[in-house]
């Protein structure tokens, strides 16, 4: 299993940018594709964005795609959610999660999730 960390939330203005990172220890990285999801109060969690264990392929949710930008260092670990233009309706709790593939975040139950970081725009 993969343990990850979630960090880089904070209150920005709307039209702001804001850089998440992801960081994962346990098992190897670069065997996972990549996910960040998000939740807003009384919202079920939805993906935002996923990337491929090679960084080759990506998906981006209708609601982001043209702001968001999903990255991934093997070498670190880590992998990044790039915000920008930031909205309001932005306004959650940030999780990542790993799977088998960006279709399998996309479309089936992810078993563990880090601790989350929130992520408030002020209009």
């Amino acid at each position: 299993q993969v343990q990850l960390v979630e960090s880089g939330g904070g209150l920005v203005q709307a039209g702001g940018s804001l850089r998440l990172s992801c960081t994962a220890s346990g098992r190897t990285f670069s065997n996972y594709a990549m996910g960040w999801f998000r939740q807003a109060p009384g919202k079920e969690r939805d993906i935002v964005a996923a990337i491929s264990w090679s960084g080759r392929i990506t998906y981006y949710s209708d609601s982001v795609k043209g702001r968001f930008t999903i990255s991934r260092d093997n070498a670190k670990n880590t992998v990044y959610l790039q915000m920008n233009s930031l909205e309001p309706e932005d306004t959650a709790v940030y999780y990542c999660a790993a799977g088998a593939s960006t279709v399998a975040l996309k479309t089936t139950p992810v078993n563990s999730w880090g601790q989350g970081t929130q992520v408030t725009v002020s209009s």
